[in-house]
């Protein structure tokens, strides 16, 4: 489980996240929405220990991710953030290599290489392995990203917007895939998203932020309601079911 303990981050005197005391549940995917400027991914980048808090603690499965060292945290959680973008002009392959640096430190194994061929298949890349990332679609990039996170085989998965930039097509194949490793690999996705209907149809809960505060949590029937999602993004909705699943329209 991650736990969240009164964790804030502030620049000056503006706090962009205040005081989120938070446990996110072990298994499944769980979907962390809101306006922009909620907090969300500021309180995903110090959940990674990317960003230091100003405040509070959090811990992975007891860890303490600011005083556990950085290889023994990498081998619990990874993350995918937005801004992943690398400069070097690398195949799908080697992308996907770096994931096993926390636990080989870039002299693969024999058990490295079987855990790079399983993500590249998982992703359905094996066509692509070879090829430059600068020669895929964007579609195509963002899932050897995910390959090359899922490929550090940690137990908690952390994804930033990770539908940015893709078309619907692309997006719905990148929730899908999401949940599927959620079920198929046992593995707690936690996935930043600021549409609530990928929210609601892929994920097990739902985490609201505003303000920099979590003002919702629950399953996705729970959040999806009228009155939560109107208090949660400030304008009125309308929600129907299809195929047993809450969808939201707003008007």
């Amino acid at each position: 489980m991650i736990e969240i303990s009164n964790v804030s981050k502030t620049y000056g005197n503006k706090p962009v996240v205040d005081g989120v005391t938070l446990n996110l549940p072990r298994g499944g995917l769980t979907s962390i929405v809101g306006p922009n400027g909620a907090g969300k991914s500021t309180l995903l980048s110090m959940i990674a220990r990317l960003m230091p808090m100003s405040a509070g603690s959090v811990t992975v499965d007891g860890l303490d991710v600011t005083k556990t060292p950085g290889d023994v945290l990498a081998r619990r959680l990874s993350i995918l953030r937005q801004d992943n973008h690398v400069a070097a002009r690398l195949t799908v392959r080697d992308l996907v290599s770096f994931g096993r640096y926390p636990h080989s430190r870039g002299r693969l194994t024999a058990q490295d290489l079987r855990h790079v061929d399983d993500a590249i298949d998982y992703l359905g890349l094996g066509a692509l392995s070879e090829r430059f990332l600068d020669e895929l679609s964007g579609g195509q990039r963002q899932r050897a990203f995910v390959a090359m996170v899922l490929c550090q085989d940690t137990d908690y998965v952390l994804f930033d917007e990770p539908l940015n930039n893709l078309d619907m097509k692309h997006a719905v194949s990148m929730m899908r895939l999401l949940a599927r490793a959620a079920s198929d690999l046992g593995k707690t996705v936690v996935v930043v998203i600021h549409d609530i209907n990928f929210a609601a149809v892929y994920s097990n809960y739902i985490v609201a932020m505003q303000d920099g505060k979590v003002i919702r949590q629950g399953a996705p029937d729970e959040i999806v309601q009228p009155d939560v999602l109107e208090e949660i993004f400030g304008t009125p909705f309308e929600v129907h079911t299809f195929g047993g699943r809450r969808i939201a329209t707003f008007y």
